[in-house]
């Protein structure tokens, strides 16, 4: 009996003693996630780095050396864990597999986030929607269209496209394009043209604003206006300037025309009378 009770306390203390080590493996483990991932934000918050991206990577750090804690203090108490880490391989490889386009979407987030090819309150255009940037979340960029409309643009369309910043730098170019006749003074259009440019505060005067002949068409001479505006003004000014040059432009006596052809008639009997004379309508 006594050599029975041995017997079972030599095997006892052991295992729970592996049990206690176990314990107390986990118990430090977790602290020490908690530690690092508390140490990880500090970090990133001195780097002033994107509040979204923070806190996936916190939760990321926390999880992965917990992960890491739980498979040694099974392993402590005397389990095989080279089959539990092939079968977390596995699984991680098939979850990566399924979740391909989702992952794509998460590192082009990360992308996004890090280089900054733009930010919240930015007005861009990539992947053919235009709009205003929202939100910028790890798996997709939220945009407001200019009609209000709500655009959910998966992260990885846009990190593959190519992305303009039209609020990116503090001013921005206006185009115009203002048609005269042909018949019209080019020098009195040009004047007119250039003082609703110099009268309206909103231009820019520090960028010179160019205006100037462009092309001879068809139907009209073209003449150019290109306006430096601070991006918020852009299409304020560019309607406002649209609808005054047209005003303008008729009172100083010049006409906007309408695109016209000249069409020729040739009478058939006429050219089969002097065909034979070489003499065409």
């Amino acid at each position: 009996m006594e050599e029975t009770i041995n017997k079972l306390f030599g095997l006892g203390v052991p295992i729970a003693l592996n049990i206690v080590a176990a314990v107390i493996i986990y118990v430090i483990g977790k602290w020490a996630a908690g530690l690092v991932a508390k140490l990880t934000g500090q970090l990133m918050t001195r780097a002033r780095v994107d509040e979204a991206l923070m806190g996936f990577t916190k939760d990321l750090v926390y999880f992965a050396i917990l992960v890491f804690t739980a498979i040694a203090a099974i392993g402590r108490l005397g389990v095989e864990t080279t089959s539990i880490i092939a079968v977390l391989g596995a699984a991680g490889l098939a979850v990566g597999l399924a979740l391909q386009g989702t992952l794509s979407n998460f590192a082009s987030g990360v992308i996004i986030i890090l280089f900054r090819p733009f930010k919240v309150g930015d007005t861009i255009q990539s992947a053919g929607i235009e709009g205003t940037v929202k939100e910028i979340q790890i798996f997709n960029t939220i945009l407001a269209h200019a009609d209000n409309r709500k655009i959910i643009i998966p992260n990885s369309q846009i990190t593959g496209a190519i992305i303009t910043n039209f609020t990116a730098i503090d001013k921005r170019r206006i185009d115009m394009v203002f048609g005269v006749s042909y018949g019209d003074d080019l020098t009195v259009a040009k004047e007119v043209i250039r003082k609703l440019a110099d009268g309206d505060k909103r231009i820019l005067k520090d960028s010179e604003c160019v205006i100037a002949v462009s092309e001879l068409s068809e139907s009209s001479v073209n003449i150019v206006c290109r306006p430096w505006v601070k991006p918020d003004d852009y299409w304020a000014v560019y309607f406002d300037l649209t609808e005054k040059a047209k005003i303008e432009l008729e009172n100083a006596g010049c006409s906007i025309p309408f695109p016209q052809r000249d069409i020729h008639i040739f009478n058939e009997s006429a050219v089969n009378t002097t065909k034979g004379t070489g003499s065409r309508l």
